[in-house]
């Protein structure tokens, strides 16, 4: 009956509960808003997106969706669709990609797998948008189905990591660095937040640790 603590995923008696088999989330958009700005550039992505999140970002822009099930006053509406429905959407829309965005997808990577596997038979691309908030069993099992693979990178100060979003900081800068190991192709995002991670020093820490990869 418990819960783990992105409260998705939890114990249903008789083994893991993960969810799948819905959307929260459905659209299709200029790959650049992803934003991924060096693959297929002009192209569009069909996006889907789920409830929940492992971390609990104070400035999130998807809160309704993504602290659904740990705050009372979020919530979506939500409805149920299959793989196959989500890659017909995308190619009826003239996609080149499908995007498992809009929640944090490495806690519902069960159904990306899914979801990327009908996508595959299409001729279609797949990325992740993430947190990268990730370990290395994860990595290890998206590699066969993921194409591209964003990480935000929102701050290179681990107490201010913990503190906003919930999460460690070493964790994602691993993400990263095991991505580019494993022949991901990788884009990183940084969020600017005026008063948290804007200091000359803060970003050039961030761009000088993106260099040493």
């Amino acid at each position: 009956g418990q819960a783990g603590a992105c409260r998705v995923r939890f114990n249903g008696g008789k083994g893991l509960m993960v969810p799948r088999g819905y959307v929260a989330g459905l659209q299709a958009d200029p790959i650049e808003k992803k934003p991924f700005f060096h693959v297929l550039p002009g192209s569009r992505a069909l996006s889907f997106g789920m409830l929940g999140c492992c971390y609990s970002c104070e400035f999130c822009q998807n809160w309704v969706s993504s602290q659904a099930g740990r705050d009372p006053s979020a919530g979506h509406e939500v409805r149920e669709c299959s793989a196959r429905d989500i890659v017909k959407a995308a190619v009826e829309n003239g996609c080149r990609t499908v995007a498992s965005t809009y929640n944090e997808p490495l806690i519902t990577s069960d159904w990306a797998a899914e979801v990327f596997g009908e996508a595959r038979k299409s001729g279609l691309r797949c990325c992740f948008v993430s947190n990268g908030n990730a370990t290395p069993e994860a990595i290890g099992f998206l590699k066969p189905w993921v194409d591209f693979f964003k990480v935000d990178l929102k701050c290179f100060n681990e107490g201010t990591y913990r503190r906003l979003m919930g999460g460690p900081l070493k964790a994602v800068l691993d993400t990263i660095g095991t991505l580019l190991e494993r022949g991901f192709w990788v884009e990183v995002v940084t969020l600017v937040i005026p008063g948290v991670n804007d200091t000359d020093g803060e970003l050039g820490d961030i761009a000088r640790f993106l260099v040493s990869l």
